[in-house]
């Protein structure tokens, strides 16, 4: 779910291009969840091997990462940790949606709808233990760092950024703001359009940075202050929000009482969650680790065809073409610095 501020933030549309000679720090399930939910076959199938273990992820992580190695692009992967426990209830609520879309999926098949199961199966990704272990095997034999969070990926990727051990952290929630990421990249991918739900219409897209202090100094707000409007509005240790109160009316009452605090006492009829405090630390002061290590290496070939391929079944010329257009891409033209330079 994450905070949906997009209302309120300021933003500026950029080209990958504009990206190239960064790092970024990549939520590590936001976007395995996003490869196993869009990587299918067309009754939903996700893509597998012969022993039927699911490769959506890990044709997401080669391609998507080969396409931004292309552009000179450097990712690390942040995988999250232990939850808060106060992430709980949405953490039910998602599997609740699951199990929904499961039964839906199930029907649409039996009833012969192939572009209804499709859909349904799409809600039914979920990230599993075996495929986070394939995702860290298979990012080492790509030679691209990953990050354990101690909990939130988001906040941990914010924090990188935040030390400017990456130069932004890259998420589709706005949440990696309210972590204090002084700079958050959305719409990272390559495809440049998303199909619009229920319907055979596409949009296009084009990532978009956010920057933090710019964001305040044109909302008139300070990052605790942006974290209470985000609270007002719902977030994933509250998710439900204040009932009647979107981002808009969330900034207007921020603005005008100057904090959460105020704003319960002076407005008793609305019905603020009681561990506003609690929820307020979570943003402020995240668990994060310091001891983290990022470091690029050249991908090793082999080893990643020896997984993909003799392993998982993937096309052996297709996994080769895309690790020279990685190596290619990040070697750049004839008159750009060698590979030496960027994994330095």
């Amino acid at each position: 779910m994450g905070v949906d501020l997009g209302e309120v933030l300021q933003r500026r549309k950029i080209l990958l291009d504009d990206l190239s000679g960064k790092s970024l720090a990549v939520d590590a399930y936001n976007t395995l969840y996003q490869f196993l939910a869009i990587i299918r076959q067309p009754d939903g199938t996700p893509l597998m091997d012969r022993e039927r273990r699911v490769t959506s992820h890990l044709s997401g992580i080669l391609y998507r990462t080969a396409n931004l190695a292309e552009k000179g692009i450097r990712i690390a992967y942040v995988f999250d940790g232990q939850p808060p426990e106060m992430k709980e209830m949405e953490i039910k609520r998602r599997r609740k949606v699951r199990e929904e879309a499961a039964v839906k999926y199930e029907a649409a098949l039996k009833a012969g709808s192939t572009e209804d199961a499709r859909k349904y199966a799409q809600a039914t990704a979920t990230v599993k233990e075996l495929m986070i272990e394939d995702s860290k095997r298979l990012l080492k034999g790509l030679g691209i760092p990953s990050v354990q969070a101690p909990s939130e990926g988001e906040a941990q990727a914010a924090y990188m950024a935040l030390k400017d051990d990456v130069w932004a952290a890259a998420s589709q929630d706005h949440d990696s703001l309210l972590f204090g990421a002084p700079r958050m990249v959305k719409n990272l991918t390559i495809s440049g359009r998303r199909k619009l739900p229920n319907r055979q219409a596409y949009i296009e897209i084009e990532p978009e940075i956010f920057e933090l202090a710019d964001t305040l100094a044109e909302l008139g707000l300070t990052r605790e202050q942006l974290v209470d409007v985000g609270i007002l509005v719902g977030t994933d240790y509250n998710p439900d929000g204040v009932k009647g109160i979107g981002p808009k009316t969330a900034l207007k009452l921020v603005r005008e009482f100057g904090d959460i605090a105020t704003i319960a006492a002076r407005t008793p009829d609305l019905d603020l969650p009681e561990n506003v405090g609690r929820i307020k630390e979570l943003f402020l002061r995240p668990a994060v680790r310091s001891d983290y290590s990022l470091n690029w290496a050249k991908p090793n070939i082999e080893e990643v065809v020896d997984f993909l391929c003799k392993e998982r079944d993937f096309s052996e010329d297709r996994v080769r073409k895309a690790l020279e257009r990685m190596e290619t891409g990040l070697a750049g033209q004839t008159a750009k610095p060698t590979l030496d330079r960027y994994f330095g």
